[in-house]
């Protein structure tokens, strides 16, 4: 399963208005919930800030990926948000971020391998300079897609 291959316009906004974490895990969850990736929008949310306390999530180059896996998730999607203002995030680099990608990933044994399989597939494409310059600039889903192929 690659990363192209699982985003959903429905779940994506480059023009987010969040200025904080929460509000950004917010409108993002929202986002999967609305496309139909969550089964119980609350449950999941507060998986995703189990997995928070755990851990830096911010990746650095102003990039963070929160996630968690959750009997809350039907099916796996990413939701994909970029906010006008850089947010505070802890980050490896001490950075704040502005890209944002929110994994929905099912609780058990396949849903434990997509979620390690979509973390380094994503890792890996934004190892890239090029992908990433991209991404910061992507002003549509057409711009997305084509960033990460």
């Amino acid at each position: 399963m690659a990363v192209e291959e699982i985003l959903d316009r429905r779940a994506i906004d480059l023009n987010m208005e969040a200025r904080d974490k929460d509000q950004v895990i917010r409108h993002l969850a929202g986002l999967l919930d609305s496309a139909g990736y969550i089964k119980d929008l609350e449950g999941y949310i507060e998986d995703v800030y189990v997995r928070e306390k755990e851990g830096i999530t911010g990746i650095g180059g102003h990039v963070a990926i929160p996630h968690g896996k959750s009997d809350a998730v039907g099916k796996v999607g990413i939701a994909v948000g970029r906010t006008r203002e850089m947010v505070p995030w802890e980050s490896y680099d001490g950075e704040p971020s502005r890209l944002f990608f929110l994994f929905a990933v099912p609780s058990g044994g396949e849903g434990g391998k997509d979620h390690l399989r979509l973390i380094a597939e994503l890792a890996g494409k934004l190892g890239r300079d090029k992908t990433m310059d991209r991404l910061q600039t992507a002003e549509t889903y057409e711009d997305l897609l084509e960033a990460f192929l």
